[in-house]
């Protein structure tokens, strides 16, 4: 005898419900009697049709692929955990780790101790990572310093194009002879001098400045004591193959004019600086001359470097300045005078200078 569990009571009473009754010969019921035994035998419980159902939703079917792919993105994330993204990875390398010794030891201090090193490469990384930080907060942005700083860069660059080049003696040669203007030697002069001091002699000074000088017309440098007829000076008492820029420098430009007027070999003067007045002897005098390609080949190989390192920046400049279109509005029409109200006589030249 056959037993049904109460589900498939249930499903076996549905089915041969829905089946029409059709009367067969008496010699079929064995075959019906197998089919029943057959369906039976086959129920199904109602929840695999849902299931089935659900596998067949193509919403469904996107959810599981991407699920997959978010767990095949995270394992593979796991076994490349040291592929960070560049702006949090910071990378100091051996050759950083020599740049610092080296800049330590540049300094003139003992060689680093493990210690010292490694507080080194943290100064390091924490400037590195302020640097990142401070550029994703926009701190870059209109920020002098930075803008002359990769200015300067730039033009490091544009030296390094034009260093790439190395001229020959005849190239000098030429275009020493184009440009031998800029060589020209300036005029010099060796010469003793007597000092007479305001401070001590007062606005009698240049008088005795050149009552002396008469009184020494007829007597060689050699044989003065000057001790006996100036005052001491606090620099030197004799210049040899001096240059007008020297002498500027020490004595003013009003000495530095006046002496180069004078006749070698008496006494001449007096001339005022700005400590007091002088009576000069010169002994030699040398007028400006343009020197040999030979004596200034130095000279002319830097002068040469210099030249060309300004042609290729200058070209570069032109380049990248033609890709701006560039506004500025007429330097004339703009009121300054708050602006060069700290210097007002100056104002009015500025405002012509403009103009012009």
């Amino acid at each position: 005898m056959l037993v049904l569990e109460p589900w498939q009571r249930h499903t076996f009473q549905t089915q041969t419900r829905t089946v029409p009754h059709v009367s067969r010969p008496a010699e079929d019921s064995s075959t019906e009697r197998r089919a029943a035994s057959h369906m039976i035998g086959r129920a199904v419980p109602r929840w695999h049709g849902w299931i089935g159902r659900t596998l067949r939703e193509p919403l469904v079917h996107f959810c599981v692929a991407g699920a997959l792919l978010f767990a095949a993105y995270g394992w593979f994330n796991v076994q490349e955990g040291d592929q960070l993204p560049y702006t949090q990875k910071i990378e100091i390398s051996e050759d950083d780790i020599r740049r610092i010794a080296a800049a330590w030891l540049a300094q003139g201090r003992l060689p680093l101790t493990p210690d010292q090193l490694r507080n080194l490469v943290d100064q390091k990384i924490s400037e590195e990572v302020l640097y990142r930080e401070g550029l994703a907060l926009g701190l870059d942005s209109n920020d002098e310093i930075i803008k002359r700083r990769i200015a300067q860069k730039m033009d490091f660059l544009a030296a390094d194009i034009a260093a790439l080049q190395e001229p020959d003696r005849e190239e000098l040669a030429q275009w020493f002879s184009r440009h031998s203007d800029r060589f020209v030697r300036p005029p010099r002069a060796s010469f003793r001098h007597l000092y007479f001091s305001p401070d001590i002699r007062g606005d009698a000074a240049r008088a005795d400045a050149e009552a002396v000088r008469e009184a020494l017309a007829d007597t060689a440098a050699d044989t003065v004591d000057v001790a006996g007829v100036s005052d001491p000076f606090m620099l030197r008492g004799y210049y040899k193959d001096s240059t007008p820029n020297q002498l500027l420098k020490e004595f003013g430009p009003d000495f530095a004019a006046g002496l180069y007027d004078l006749e070698p070999g008496r006494w001449s003067g007096p001339i005022q600086s700005g400590y007091g007045w002088h009576v000069i002897w010169i002994d030699k005098k040398e007028a400006a001359r343009i020197p040999a390609y030979e004596e200034v080949e130095a000279d002319v190989r830097s002068a040469w470097i210099d030249a060309r390192y300004q042609e290729v920046k200058r070209s570069a400049l032109d380049e990248m300045r033609a890709r701006y279109m560039v506004v500025v509005p007429p330097l004339d029409t703009i009121d300054l005078t708050n602006v060069m109200s700290a210097r007002p006589d100056r104002t009015d030249d500025f405002s012509e200078s403009l103009s012009q």
